[in-house]
């Protein structure tokens, strides 16, 4: 049987891929909009560039979301919960991590379903013409990333660990 602790190795690993995805995605909008900017001063702007920035956000900023929950980097508001037994933050803990596992796999859901939609009635940017739900297929994936994390953190909780 596989250990537990290898399994949160596993997430972690991959949710560490998902982020390189989403750097990337970072270096090449920076890169876009550098060379939009630049190509302006020459009258000749790189068309849909917005709507390529707007979609690539979207994707990285989903990709980035597993990634920043395993590392335990989202905001917390602990100071509160910190004066609680050890017993009652768990408890906190476990269930903080099931809600937003429950809600993050409802918006994978409801990404995979407009996507689909997208999909069947053909729709395309304004400008580029290009199609806009393999990009909603990206915001599904990272969320679905998410829940993956959120539920080794909800199994990690239960087995009565505390978050640092």
């Amino acid at each position: 049987m596989i250990s537990f602790l290898r399994i949160e190795r596993f997430v972690a690993n991959l949710a560490d891929k998902v982020n390189w995805v989403s750097a990337a995605g970072i270096a090449f909008m920076m890169l876009l909009t550098t060379a939009d900017v630049i190509l302006r001063f020459f009258k000749s702007p790189i068309p849909g560039t917005y709507e390529i920035v707007s979609f690539t956000g979207a994707v990285i900023i989903s990709f980035a979301l597993p990634y920043t929950s395993a590392q335990k980097g989202h905001i917390a508001v602990d100071f509160l919960v910190m004066r609680l037994p050890w017993t009652v933050r768990i408890i906190v803990n476990a269930v903080n991590a099931f809600i937003a596992m429950i809600f993050f796999a409802v918006v994978s859901w409801q990404s995979v379903e407009y996507a689909q939609s997208l999909q069947r009635s053909g729709e395309v940017s304004a400008t580029l013409q290009m199609p806009t739900y393999p990009f909603v297929y990206g915001v599904a994936f990272g969320t679905a990333m998410l829940v993956v994390v959120l539920f080794v953190e909800f199994l990690r909780q239960l087995k009565g660990a505390e978050v640092e």
